[in-house]
């Protein structure tokens, strides 16, 4: 049947090189971007997943940096804590120094003069901060046992992108140490803290009445705060392991999570590559076809003339 309202051919060429032309751009449109999922349509159960994964890795960057800044908490409070043992060093350095049987009443008194100086450096060290947050804890020891208090002094770091695990740090416990050297549990009002407070080289008293008397508490007092500021560096230090290995943790989480997504969501360039020449060949073939098909109906006007 031949004739001029209805062209099937053409209709049907037509509607070939509008599929083709479809797919085309698609394919164009995965290869720019990069994605698989260029429209909700393409798969709408993937696009729902790679969503979620998205958002969880976005969350576990953020809980890296969360636990980077935990780190760096704790390695400034350990720098802290070893100008620290520098001081509890020289202050047992100068009580030994102390216990010397040829020194004079003023020798001791030049002593204890850098004696109270570094018992007022640990005070100072006391109030350190980092980015505003305390990193010491300042209740301290009733006596000068080295006791060390842990209680309410931690800070609970969030160790996984869905909030589920904690690792608490701890604000190391400075009062102890001052406790020890000044004689103190916490923080005097005043600006300086007087000789006869903890350590002291000079000043006898009801239950230390000489001079030796002294020293040797002195030494037993410096002993106790070489073990109690090496009882808190060693936490410190078990907290940065710690730390450390969760940051690996969400290291290989993030990986594995961006490894899905890239499944589900990643254009394969190669297999896109192909099916763009195939497209290019079916276009060009089916736009040619269409001329053809549209050409056809010109024999009708042969059967006119």
């Amino acid at each position: 049947m031949i004739s001029i309202n209805t062209n099937p051919a053409a209709s049907a060429a037509a509607y070939s090189l509008d599929n083709v032309s479809r797919n085309l751009q698609k394919t164009l449109q995965r290869l720019s971007s990069g994605s698989r999922i260029v429209s909700p349509m393409d798969d709408a159960g993937g696009l729902a997943v790679s969503m979620r994964l998205t958002a969880a890795i976005r969350r576990t960057e953020a809980t890296q940096n969360n636990v980077s800044n935990a780190q760096s908490f704790l390695e400034t409070q350990d720098g802290v804590l070893k100008a620290a043992e520098k001081v509890i060093s020289r202050l047992g350095e100068l009580t030994q120094l102390a216990t010397d049987v040829t020194k004079g009443t003023a020798d001791l008194a030049l002593y204890q003069t850098e004696v109270d100086a570094l018992k007022n450096q640990i005070k100072s060290l006391m109030s350190e901060t980092f980015n505003g947050v305390s990193l010491f804890s300042t209740s301290g020891a009733t006596s000068a046992t080295g006791a060390i208090n842990t209680a309410g002094s931690a800070y609970n770091i969030i160790a996984s992108q869905d909030g589920t695990q904690t690792i608490g740090i701890s604000k190391a416990d400075m009062g102890a140490l001052f406790g020890i050297i000044a004689g103190t549990s916490s923080a005097p009002t005043t600006a300086t803290i007087a000789s006869s407070n903890g350590i002291n080289l000079v000043t006898t008293t009801s239950t230390y009445t000489t001079i030796a008397a002294l020293g040797t508490a002195s030494i037993a007092q410096i002993t106790s705060a070489i073990q109690t500021i090496a009882t808190l560096r060693a936490n410190n230090g078990a907290e940065q392991s710690r730390l450390g290995f969760a940051a690996d943790v969400l290291t290989i989480n993030k990986s594995n999570l961006e490894a899905a997504n890239s499944r589900i969501l990643d254009v394969d360039i190669a297999e896109e590559s192909a099916k763009l020449a195939r497209f290019n060949i079916l276009q060009q073939a089916g736009t040619a076809m269409l001329a053809q098909a549209n050409q056809s109906t010109q024999s009708i006007l042969r059967l006119l003339m």
